[in-house]
């Protein structure tokens, strides 16, 4: 997820047929992700997103305020621009796959491939793999009811079968769980692991929360949103103003 590149051990399903193949998605499952994004976009198009919000940014004792603004096109494509008090960050992820970050103006600096698996636009749930249903390459499968936090929700796996793969490296590190509000089908959070530059083999618990959802151009938005890493926020974000479809161009994806 966004500090982590953000940008980000399959259960058998309740609802899973016997003998099913484990690599197919259940019903069950890719029904709540339909539904979930039908609730949040009415069925309309939505090409690209941009969001202006108040940041805090919290790492230990460091604690910084300021603004943000935080834009994605389709479902390869982010960028988040940060101007806070100890100075100013921007992050891409990029329709070839990959991603970088840039410090007070300096110049960009790569992140590592593993962790530019999950999804680009980590903060706008509409663009994000829950709403891949068609594509037979991500893998749909439902988990459990279960409490996240202080919301009931539908908590369902999504990862992307990966050719060139047979130890599943990749899958796993581009597996997501989603977590839906039972009563609205609205995400509530987006949960996979991170991991530092140098080893993909360890894992760090990443998620992003999502709250305060309000309509926009027919759009539903969530206007509270957090990263969190390892149960702790590391970023809040309170947005100000959300624009969609405003025609975002592939050359705003890219640092210097």
């Amino acid at each position: 997820m966004f500090r982590l590149a953000v940008a980000v051990s399959l259960l058998t399903s309740a609802v899973c047929a016997v003998g099913q193949n484990p690599q197919s998605s259940d019903p069950f499952a890719v029904s709540l992700a339909q539904k979930s994004v039908a609730a949040l976009t009415g069925r309309l198009p939505v090409a690209d997103v941009t969001l202006n919000a108040d940041v805090i940014s919290i790492y230990g004792s460091d604690n910084e305020t300021g603004t943000g603004t935080f834009k994605a096109k389709g479902f390869a494509e982010s960028r988040v621009d940060m101007s806070l008090s100890g100075g100013t960050r921007s992050d891409v992820r990029t329709a070839a796959g990959g991603g970088a970050w840039s410090a007070n103006g300096a110049a960009a600096h790569p992140y590592a491939g593993h962790n530019c698996r999950t999804d680009a636009a980590w903060f706008f749930p509409v663009l994000s793999a829950l709403a891949v249903t068609a594509n037979p390459n991500f893998i749909f499968k439902y988990i459990a009811q279960e409490q996240h936090g202080s919301v009931s929700t539908q908590h369902i796996r999504i990862f992307q079968i990966v050719p060139n793969d047979p130890a599943g490296i990749l899958q796993r590190l581009g597996t997501e769980d989603v977590y839906l509000d039972l009563s609205s089908g609205l995400p509530v959070a987006v949960a996979f692991k991170s991991h530092p530059d140098n080893d993909l083999n360890t894992d760090i618990d990443t998620e992003a929360r999502f709250a305060n959802y309000q309509a926009v151009s027919g759009i539903l938005i969530p206007f509270h949103f957090q990263e969190m890493i390892n149960g702790s926020v590391v970023l809040d974000v309170i947005v100000t103003s959300a624009a969609v479809n405003t025609g975002l161009v592939d050359s705003l994806f890219t640092l210097p």
